[in-house]
Order: structure tokens, then C-alpha cells, then sequence
């Protein structure tokens, strides 16, 4: 029992003991922090010490075969405590680093480096700078085996404050889509948009303010290290880039426009393998200062692309084939109060569906809708419906990870704006606000087969090698319209390449299907002007596609102000170079399929167009045989 007792009573003595010292150590904690709080921060203050932040290294931005697209090159400000160097240190080697530092930065002499020195160490300067200039890792280590140096920072006071640099190893090559980010967190692209991802975590460090306000790293094993960025993994692809970047340029500068953009997107996956934007800067000058790839929608209509989304509802909603017919006039039809002018000077005709989307006749396809749809407010939402159905009312900043975006914008019959003018008008490309790649991403669709693909500019985040997360393609489950429609439609647009707007752009190794687009831009007060907008969207090869493409060239000057001699023939330039490159559309088979096509619809036609006709006698004609 006396054992028992003595061991209860230990116990008990020991708990207090440690209660004791626990509520010591609180009240202790108190004083110091709220009691006497003020008194040690002053202290603080007058010594200098402050933790700061220490800037987390930047992720890399890639291009799909791995290319550094953006990456972080770490600097170094190098810097000198002369106060820590020991006497005979110093006199031994002073005069040797000053030859080199002269050498190095040649900025000045060994002697003026010298005297700055000595200057900071009689002064017991505790921090200075020796140059502006920041330093490479691989100069870092070089300068780790000069006199004094050598020392580390300890006995030889020397430090190297990282300081790192955003770099572009393409330099303006895709630069809007790739972006930028300021000092004060504005920017563009994906460095913007991806910026949580790419920024990583800060670190702190705490420093020591000296003489003339500079701040001193102070060596500290409460430093909290940061974390790196993740790195984002991108579909562009350096070549295609570059290709569409000199295409677009060449053709900015011959027609003196005022802006341009160019897409390029893989039709399977919807990966965007190009996005070039170039903006005028200057006489026969041009940079990629805005993305009009997917922000031009203020600026004008998407014209007459748009059609052959009218066309597609309108073989979806009815029975009519191919070589049905619609008078279109001698060029002029009134709907109300305004009238509508067609694509050739004297009209068309009477002339077939077929025709009247590859002679891109507005009043054709016009007449075609609002018959059909412009019975009523319930038939005219049908139509608006079938857009929608279509893709063109699908928001694409979700999917693109890409800020400034911006939305689609079909007009509706609960518009207070819409009138009966607004469907002939809408039909023909006008009154709706789309950005090339949600025109792109239509056409891509119909080259799909189909299929609606979301494009997609980020395949993978990722750190230190690791998939974080991985963005797979995104399409449709059904097709936005019926086989037999989408059969009609894919029909018409190759139509427009052989014997339609397109024809200058008719390739001889390889089928094009496409629509030009020609629309008046409004100015600040809502009216049309003389001023043009031109493109042209569609996929290649034909018959088994492989790359959709859209070409926007704004306010050529001169002569040539239309969709098919301004933007087509960009479109046949990169689509040429890529046929060139690419294996994959190269393949007997394919070629094989093309001529085939090509026969087939020349024998038809010749009667009525013989410029359209190929010889058949190339060098590769051995392919034709089955």
C-alpha cells in the first residue's frame, strides 16, 4: 500500500509539474505577443528583419512534340558582403576578382571595381550589388571558382539572389494564344489563363533591411521553400504554326488588311494544331496584339459561311434534294423595306440548291429559308433551334481553358430587335455574332462525319513528369444532323471548290471541300459600310479528312475584297504545305479516293464548266487503278 501511495503521489506531483510549466509557457506566449507585442516589433523594425516572398519557378508551356513553347531561365543578381571576408582573404585576392569582374560584365574598370569594394567594406556595408546585369546558372558556376568567391557566402560574402526570367524560345509564334503575364497580374493566353496552375506556390525568406534601403537574404531555417508550377502540355504544333503564321502575314501584307487569324484544327480530336492572329501595327507591319480567333464578334458578321448552316436546316426541315430549283432574279429582291443584292451583278437565275450555296447566291438561299421557316414565329425559332442543334450557340471557353473567349450569339424571335427582314438576312450570314472558331468547329463537324469535337488546346498538366490531369477529346454522342443531309451538304461544298466562289484554290494532288465568306462591317452606329470582312472554312482531304481550317482577313485595300481571292487562297497555301509534310494524307488509298472523286465529278460537269477539268495523266496516275 505505501508503495501504491508513493507512486499516486509521484504521479500527481509530475502532472502539475508539467501543468505548471505548460501554463507558464502560455502566459509567457502573451506577454510577448500581445503585451509586449508593440515593443518587439519595434525592435523589429529598427533591426530591419522581414520576411518576404520568394517567387515560386514558373511551369513551362509545350507544343505537342515536346518544343518549349514558354519556360523560366533562372538569373542570379550577384552580390557582395565585404565585411565577412577575413583581411587576409581579402588582400590575397581583391585585385584578381576585380580583373575578372572587369573582364566579365565590361562595364568597368578593374580599378573602379576595386574602389567600389573597398568603399562598401570600410563603410561596413553589409550588401552590394557588383552589376545590373544578372547572371546564367552555368556563369554562376564559373564565378563559384573565383578568388574570394570560392569562399561561399560565409567567409567570402558572396550571394546569388535568383531572379528568373519568362522566356519564348519561338519568340511571336503563336504569342497571343501562348500570352503573357505582367508584374501586376494582367496578361493574355494561357500564361493568364492557366496562371494558378503555371504560378505554383510562393516560398517566404526572411531579410534584413541594411544601408540605402536594400534588402539583405538572411540565412534562416524558418525559411518556408516554395512549390514549382505545373507545366501545361499544348496540341499547337510548332511547324503547322509556323506555317499558318507566314501564310497569314504574306497575305496581310499584299492586301494591306487591318487584321487576320487562322486556325488550324486536327478533325478527329479537335485538337488546335495552329491559332495565328496578327494585327496591323504599322505600314506592311503586322503582331499578334489581340486573339481574333475567338473574340472577333464585334466587330462584323460571320457572312456568307454562315449559308451553309442555313442549308443544312433546310434539307434537315424538308424533302428537297439537291437539284430542286429558286428563281433568284435578275440580282435584287426586296424583302420589305430593304432590298437584298445577290453575288453576281444581273443575278442568277433561276438556279438549283446545289448552286445556290456554291455560287453563294443571297438571294437564293434567302428565298429558300424564309419560305420555309418565315411562315410564322414557331417556324422561324425552328430554324434558330436547328443553329443551336448545330453547334454555333455553344459557348467554347470551358473546353478551350482560354480567357476571352467569347459567347455566340443567335438572334431569336424574342429579340425585340427581330423584324421581317431579320430572317432573309440572318440566313445570308448577317445579324449574328460567331467567332471564327465557332465557325470552325461547325465545318470540323460536318469533316467529322457529323460529330460535333469541342476543340481543345490542352492535352496535359502536369509536375515533375506526372499527368495531373488529362483533357481527352469531347465529342458528340449523335450527329447534329441526319447521313443524308450531311451526304447533301458535303456534296455542295466540294461543289464550291470545283466549280463554285472557291475554284481558284482547285487542287490537282488532293480535294478541298469549303465555303468562302464575304460581309460588310458595321460602323458605330450600326450601318454597313463599305468595308469587308473575308474568309474562308472548310477540311482536306475531302473525301477523308484530316485538317479543318479557317482563314478571316479583315479590311483587305484594293481590288481584291472578296472571300475567294483574299482568304481562299491562304487556305490552299497551308493546306498545300501540309499535304506536303504529312504522311497521313498521302496514302495511296486516299489518293486513290480523291481522283476517284475527281473523275467522277469532272465527267459530269465538263459540259458545263471545262476549267474545272483535271488530267488525269500525272505522274502518280498509276494510284487509279482499284
Amino acid at each position: 500500500m505505501r508503495i501504491k501511495s508513493s507512486i499516486l503521489i509521484r504521479a500527481r506531483l509530475a502532472f502539475l509539474g508539467t501543468g505548471l510549466v505548460g501554463l507558464i509557457i502560455i502566459v509567457q506566449i502573451v506577454n510577448i505577443q500581445v503585451l509586449q507585442g508593440e515593443q518587439w516589433r519595434a525592435i523589429a523594425r529598427e533591426i530591419g528583419l522581414q520576411y518576404r516572398v520568394k517567387k515560386a519557378t514558373r511551369g513551362n508551356i509545350y507544343a505537342d512534340g515536346g518544343e518549349l513553347l514558354a519556360t523560366s531561365v533562372p538569373l542570379y543578381q550577384l552580390s557582395i558582403d565585404p565585411t565577412v571576408v577575413s583581411d587576409p582573404l581579402y588582400i590575397r585576392g581583391i585585385d584578381s576578382l576585380c580583373v575578372l569582374l572587369a573582364n566579365f560584365f565590361k562595364d568597368k574598370t578593374a580599378l573602379e571595381y576595386k574602389r567600389k569594394i573597398n568603399d562598401a567594406r570600410l563603410q561596413k556595408k553589409r550588401y552590394l550589388i557588383l552589376s545590373a546585369r544578372l547572371v546564367t546558372y552555368i556563369e554562376r558556376k564559373k564565378m563559384m571558382k573565383w578568388p574570394i568567391f570560392r569562399e561561399g557566402q560565409l567567409k567570402g560574402g558572396v550571394l546569388f539572389e535568383k531572379a528568373e526570367e519568362r522566356t519564348y524560345p519561338f519568340g511571336n509564334l503563336g504569342q497571343r494564344t501562348i500570352g503573357f503575364i505582367n508584374a501586376n497580374g494582367e496578361g493574355a493566353g494561357l500564361e493568364i489563363s492557366l496562371n494558378r496552375e503555371l504560378a505554383g506556390e510562393d516560398g517566404r525568406a526572411l531579410y534584413q533591411k541594411i544601408t540605402g534601403g536594400a534588402w539583405k537574404p538572411v540565412q534562416s531555417s524558418a525559411r518556408i521553400r516554395s512549390t514549382d508550377g505545373q507545366d501545361i502540355h499544348t496540341t499547337l504544333n510548332v511547324n503547322i504554326q509556323d506555317i499558318a503564321h507566314q501564310a497569314l502575314e504574306k497575305a496581310l501584307i499584299r492586301h494591306n488588311a487591318s487584321f487576320g487569324t487562322v486556325i488550324v484544327m486536327e478533325v478527329k480530336s479537335g485538337e488546335i494544331k495552329a491559332m495565328a492572329n496578327l494585327g496591323k501595327t504599322g505600314p506592311g507591319k503586322y503582331a499578334e496584339n489581340y486573339n481574333y480567333a475567338i473574340g472577333d464578334v464585334g466587330s462584323s458578321d460571320p457572312g456568307s459561311t454562315f449559308k451553309t448552316a442555313s442549308m443544312m436546316a433546310l434539307l434537315e426541315d424538308t424533302t428537297l434534294t439537291l437539284t430542286d430549283t429558286i428563281e433568284t432574279g435578275g440580282g435584287a429582291f426586296r424583302y420589305f423595306d430593304r432590298v437584298m443584292r445577290d453575288t453576281r451583278y444581273g443575278g442568277w437565275g433561276r438556279i438549283t440548291l446545289q448552286q445556290s450555296l456554291e455560287y453563294s447566291s443571297n438571294i437564293g438561299v434567302s428565298r429558300l429559308i424564309t419560305r420555309h421557316f418565315g411562315q410564322s414565329l414557331e417556324k422561324s425559332d425552328k430554324f434558330v433551334t436547328y443553329l443551336k442543334n448545330f453547334g454555333l450557340g455553344i459557348p467554347l471557353d470551358k473546353s478551350l481553358l482560354l480567357e476571352g473567349t467569347t459567347r455566340p450569339y443567335l438572334k431569336t424571335t424574342q429579340d425585340p430587335t427581330w423584324s421581317g427582314v431579320t430572317l432573309p438576312w440572318m440566313s445570308v450570314g448577317y445579324e449574328s455574332r460567331l467567332s471564327p472558331l465557332q465557325m470552325l468547329m461547325f465545318y470540323n463537324a460536318i469533316a467529322n462525319q457529323g460529330y460535333l469535337v469541342q476543340p481543345r488546346l490542352v492535352r496535359a498538366i502536369s509536375q515533375t513528369g506526372k499527368n495531373l490531369r488529362v483533357f481527352e477529346p469531347q465529342v458528340s454522342k449523335q450527329t447534329i444532323c441526319s447521313a443524308s443531309t450531311l451526304q447533301k451538304i458535303q456534296t455542295m461544298l466540294k461543289g464550291v471548290v470545283l466549280r463554285g466562289t472557291a475554284k481558284n484554290i482547285l487542287s490537282r494532288q488532293y480535294a478541298i471541300a469549303g465555303k468562302t465568306g464575304t460581309s460588310q462591317k458595321l460602323n458605330r452606329r450600326g450601318q454597313y459600310t463599305k468595308k469587308y470582312k473575308t474568309s474562308f472554312v472548310g477540311y482536306f482531304p475531302a473525301d477523308a479528312p484530316k485538317y479543318s481550317c479557317i482563314v478571316v482577313i479583315d479590311e483587305p485595300q484594293g481590288e481584291d475584297q472578296y472571300g475567294a481571292e483574299v482568304s481562299a487562297p491562304v487556305f490552299r497555301e497551308i493546306a498545300d504545305r501540309l499535304f506536303s509534310l504529312d504522311v497521313d494524307v498521302q496514302t495511296p488509298s486516299v489518293l486513290r479516293r480523291e481522283a476517284s472523286f475527281f473523275r467522277r465529278t469532272c465527267q459530269k460537269t465538263r459540259p458545263y464548266t471545262p476549267a474545272t477539268h483535271l488530267p488525269f495523266w500525272r505522274p502518280w496516275a498509276f494510284l487509279l487503278s482499284p
